[in-house]
């Protein structure tokens, strides 16, 4: 990998307000736990509950933001400002119609759903009661991720982090008034956050409506690439939801030491996942804008840089990470079981860096190339192959180590899987249609 390369510059241009962005929803969700953790434990418990199930809806419809973001990037860079603008305000009305069935949908079955859950006695109570009234900012949410979705496909960065950053703002500031100044409880945390993502969602309403469109009327034929790679991206998230949801459910079966030390490996993941998924987004947006531009070479030597850069922090997180097998997991727990199950899957964590660095950039490169068909049918064809290794982990008694394992593997599969698609050149479509 050479030091330097022209595509340097625009890819931290692009990465590092995306990088601002994305580490400001870890924070919201850090905020919430502090100011609900002091009210007690069924407090907590209950948002852990319902927060876990609220963060799932909004993570499986994050393909308003992808999808806008590949389809925008495309007709920016084919200088198709008209059909950008058209783009924006269809994947507004989109956002608000999937975000109020959303909301229907989850008043629907708030009771049974938390109930099937686990949601009982008092916990269950303020479950509940948070769930119903933080559910009211989903629409705006779904807003907020086509609004990220079109700035991102228009090469800003910059204002969708301005307002998020606002948006974590207003909601702690809400959330301290309406908890310890109203003393609303937990149903006070809940509207400070829906009330946060009502603002954040106006916001981004008038930057979605902000270019001048030939036609703002929601229209199914201008909504049909949305949907279309929208639907692909859906498919392929909740492949990748799912499989670590069966990760949990197998090691929760094998015990809870097994399941705490998941739990601290898989949240440090999640965590240096984002500087990774910072690079991908900036390969979404170069990428479409230069097919949509006709520049296919462009592009694919951009990838190639965006690949590198991945792969090397990603390998930058192994090493500093291997050394911390006894040491950083001490930050998260005492108990000595978890601990010895936390060194037991380490080595795992460690190398999945690198591997996870490749096919993150690979995956914002094809989405951005508008290739995700084959990305969903190559994530649900990994997940297939995870799935029965975590079974067979289970079955044989392999413990912790059989299921991470099974994780190295099924981003290896991904990576077997795209890095032929994206040799091939196949993705590289150039023009607007």
């Amino acid at each position: 990998m050479h030091l330097r390369s022209p595509h340097d510059r625009e890819i931290v241009r692009l990465a590092l307000p995306a990088l601002g962005a994305l580490a400001a929803e870890p924070l919201y969700v850090l905020a919430d736990t502090a100011i609900v953790g002091h009210l007690g434990r069924p407090q907590i418990a209950a948002l852990g509950l319902a927060g876990t199930v609220l963060a799932g809806a909004f993570t499986i419809f994050n393909f308003l933001t992808y999808g806008t973001t590949a389809v925008v990037a495309r007709a920016s860079g084919a200088g198709r400002e008209d059909e950008a603008a058209r783009i924006a305000a269809q994947a507004l009305w989109a956002s608000v119609g999937i975000g109020l069935a959303l909301l229907v949908a989850c008043e629907i079955v708030a009771e049974p759903l938390l109930q099937g859950l686990g949601g009982h006695g008092r916990s269950g109570d303020f479950a509940l009661t948070y769930f119903r009234i933080a559910a009211v900012g989903l629409p705006a949410a779904l807003v907020a991720l086509a609004g990220q979705g079109y700035l991102r496909g228009v090469s800003n960065l910059r204002r969708p982090l301005e307002i998020v950053v606002a948006a974590n703002l207003l909601n702690l500031v809400l959330e301290i008034v309406f908890v310890y100044v109203f003393h609303w409880g937990i149903a006070g945390s809940a509207a400070g956050t829906a009330i946060a993502q009502a603002a954040m969602g106006a916001a981004f309403v008038v930057e979605l409506l902000r270019p001048h469109a030939p036609s703002r009327r929601p229209s199914l034929q201008a909504m049909r690439p949305l949907f279309r790679i929208g639907r692909q991206i859906f498919v392929r998230t909740a492949a990748l939801y799912a499989s670590f949801l069966v990760a949990a459910s197998v090691l929760a079966r094998m015990g809870d030491a097994q399941l705490g030390a998941h739990q601290i490996a898989y949240q440090l993941f999640i965590l240096l996942a984002l500087i990774l998924d910072a690079v991908a987004i900036a390969g979404q947006v170069i990428v479409g804008r230069m097919l949509g531009g006709g520049e296919a070479d462009g592009a694919y030597a951009a990838a190639v840089r965006m690949i590198g850069w991945s792969v090397v922090i990603g390998l930058v997180f192994a090493l500093v990470l291997a050394p911390l097998s006894e040491v950083l997991p001490r930050a998260f727990t005492d108990d000595p079981r978890v601990l010895h199950q936390a060194a037991l899957l380490w080595p795992f964590l460690a190398v999945m860096q690198p591997l996870g660095g490749a096919v993150f950039a690979l995956d914002g490169i094809l989405i951005g190339a508008g290739d995700t068909r084959f990305l969903m049918w190559s994530m649900v064809a990994a997940s297939g192959l995870f799935v029965l290794l975590a079974a067979l982990a289970l079955a044989y008694g392999w413990g912790v180590i059989g299921v991470w394992v099974a994780l190295d593997v099924l981003i290896a599969a991904r990576l077997a899987l795209l890095g032929p698609r994206f040799v091939s050149r196949r993705w590289a479509v150039v023009g607007w249609t």
